[in-house]
């Protein structure tokens, strides 16, 4: 049997196209399956009425709240992956699709994350809530996320949607390791066991934030190097 591409959405903030582009760049080299990548853009889903909701003063990126559509615009059949565009890939994404299961409705590597900043990148709030940065990465059974209907999710609190109100409890949220979703800057210090890098605290795209990760940064740069490199016989 044909395997399907992996559908994977991204969210898109047009300050970070460069991380952006350098995240799919890493996907497509280290994946070993076809995959489906789709760029989350803000716009575009405003202009196919699946978003009006108004800018939220705490919202830091554009696709804080967009990232719940990605059920809908999956037709609520099959699984698809959701991650932030402020992360790089550094091991088989087909890896995680495989820890896809039945049993849950999201998958998330479950962070104890608990911020003492006020601010993150370029001067945005930092929020504390539960669950802090589980929705930044999630493997999406959609078929069982019938509650994020574009008028829920341009209608819900940010705090319903990101705490996962919307499921009837936490037992339908299913942990992924945490190697799927290293925080940069506020776990310890990335080994080589971590899979997926996440700058949540901002990234070297970010002028004021060139060395942020120490070593990984350096990482990126040549990550982006790669992707950016022209042909050379």
């Amino acid at each position: 049997m044909q395997q399907q591409p992996i559908s994977i959405f991204i969210g898109m903030d047009p300050r970070e196209r460069a991380a952006t582009n350098v995240l799919i760049d890493s996907l497509v080299d280290t994946s070993s399956a076809p995959l489906a990548i789709t760029p989350l853009v803000t716009p575009q889903l405003e202009q196919q009425k699946l978003y009006w909701r108004q800018r939220d003063p705490k919202q830091s990126t554009a696709f804080s709240f967009t990232r719940f559509l990605v059920p809908q615009l999956m037709g609520f059949q099959g699984w698809a992956i959701f991650m932030d565009c402020d992360m790089l890939c550094r091991a088989d994404i087909s890896d995680l699709w495989a820890l896809r299961d039945e049993r849950f409705a999201v998958m998330c590597v479950q962070h104890d994350h608990q911020p003492t900043e006020a601010s993150k990148f370029l001067g945005e709030t930092q929020s504390a809530y539960p669950k802090k940065n589980w929705s930044s990465l999630m493997l999406l059974n959609c078929s069982r996320c019938q509650a994020l209907t574009p008028e829920y999710v341009n209608s819900a609190s940010g705090l319903d949607l990101h705490r996962f109100h919307w499921l009837d409890g936490d037992h339908q949220i299913g942990a992924l390791p945490n190697r799927w979703n290293h925080l940069v800057g506020v776990q310890e210090p990335a080994s080589d066991e971590a899979a997926l890098l996440h700058w949540t605290l901002g990234g070297p795209w970010f002028r004021g934030q060139r060395s942020m990760g120490g070593a990984v940064a350096a990482e990126w740069f040549g990550a982006r190097d790669d992707a950016m490199a022209l042909w050379d016989e």
